[in-house]
C-alpha cells in the first residue's frame, strides 16, 4: 500500500456544536478530512476526493468511484458515515483504501498516461 496522506487531525474540531453545521451530515468536517486526499503520489499518480452534496467522489489514476452519505443506513455520526461512503468509493474505483488514525493508504492504482 502506497501513503496518500496524513489525516487532517484538526477535522475533527468541524464535529463540535460550536461549529453551525445544519446538514446533519457534518459537511465541514467532511470537506475538512477530504481536503488532504486532493495530492499527487510520487509516481505521478493523481488522487482527488470531493464531495458535492451527499455523493463522495473518489478518483485514483484512471480509476473513479462514487460513496453515499447514508445516514439511515450506516449510521448518524458523520466519521462512520464518511468512512463507510469513502470505502464505498474505493471499491467502486477498484481500489483498496486504508485509514489509520493518522495516515490514509491506497493501493490498486493504475498509474495516468502522460
Amino acid at each position: 500500500m502506497t501513503k496518500l496522506c496524513d489525516l487532517n487531525q484538526a477535522a475533527k474540531e468541524k464535529l463540535l456544536p460550536e461549529v453551525n453545521d445544519k446538514s446533519g451530515i457534518g459537511v465541514h468536517y467532511i470537506d475538512a478530512f477530504i481536503k488532504p486526499l486532493n495530492t499527487m503520489l510520487a509516481d505521478g499518480t493523481r488522487v482527488s476526493c470531493k464531495r458535492k452534496g451527499l455523493k463522495i467522489t473518489l478518483a485514483a489514476g484512471t480509476k473513479k468511484g462514487e460513496g453515499l452519505m447514508r445516514r439511515l443506513e450506516v449510521s448518524k455520526d458523520p466519521v462512520v458515515m464518511l468512512q463507510a461512503a469513502l470505502q464505498e468509493a474505493a471499491k467502486a474505483a477498484g481500489v483498496e483504501m486504508r485509514i489509520t488514525d493518522a495516515e490514509v493508504f491506497i493501493s490498486g492504482i493504475i498509474k495516468q498516461l502522460p
